[in-house]
């Protein structure tokens, strides 16, 4: 029994999408638009001057979880800026084992790696997923994301607070008033000394010394 209430349910919930649109497309003949955060593959692109804006300082390759970076470099005398710099030898990103996490981007100190928002066409050998050099810069003709690694570290910084108004200054207490001075009593007049009486005095005897 509970084997035929199971089938009817099925067939309820078949019954109910049988007049549904459909929900999925034949790509490739047909691309949906993509979302503004979509990204799929990397590109590494040059300046104004043509110079190849990577000096190859390893920040993406120790930073990538997967370990899929691997590049190398020498310094040469730049013919831009006559000064001496980083160029690439050889760079290599195995897609097959990358997560997306944007780190490499992330972490650029020269914007130098970014990211497509462009379905990364698919490979039937291993090796036309590993992204060369000659590949990546290839890919910077092609739509790329908005994010590079001075706008992501922007949005990991805390915002500053706002710089805090002048407060008012706070009116100084007034002074207690300061009591009136408590008069002192004038002292007493010391009496007069009273005169002994002449025949005392006489009748007093005097007071001899020892001998």
């Amino acid at each position: 029994m509970g084997y035929l209430l199971d089938s009817i349910r099925a067939l309820g919930v078949t019954a109910k999408n049988i007049g549904r649109k459909p929900v999925t497309v034949q790509f490739p003949k047909v691309i949906r638009e993509r979302q503004e955060r979509y990204r799929t593959s990397f590109a590494l692109l040059k300046d104004e001057q043509g110079e190849e804006r990577c000096v190859g300082c390893l920040a993406c390759e120790r930073i990538c979880p997967s370990q899929i970076i691997h590049m190398s470099s020498t310094k040469k005398e730049s013919p831009v800026t006559g000064k001496k710099r980083g160029y690439l030898d050889d760079f290599t990103l195995d897609m097959t084992a990358c997560i997306f996490c944007e780190l490499c981007v992330q972490v650029c100190p020269f914007d130098a790696i970014v990211m497509l928002k462009v379905p990364h066409e698919p490979g039937y050998v291993r090796e036309d997923l590993v992204l060369t050099m000659a590949k990546l810069y290839e890919n910077a003709e092609k739509p790329l994301t908005w994010g590079n690694g001075t706008k992501l570290m922007e949005m990991q910084e805390p915002p500053k607070p706002a710089p805090a108004q002048a407060a008012a200054p706070v009116p100084a207490p007034a002074a207690a008033p300061v009591p009136a001075a408590v008069p002192v009593p004038a002292a007493a007049p010391a009496p007069a000394p009273v005169p002994v009486p002449a025949s005392a005095a006489a009748a007093e005897p005097a007071k001899t010394e020892a001998p």
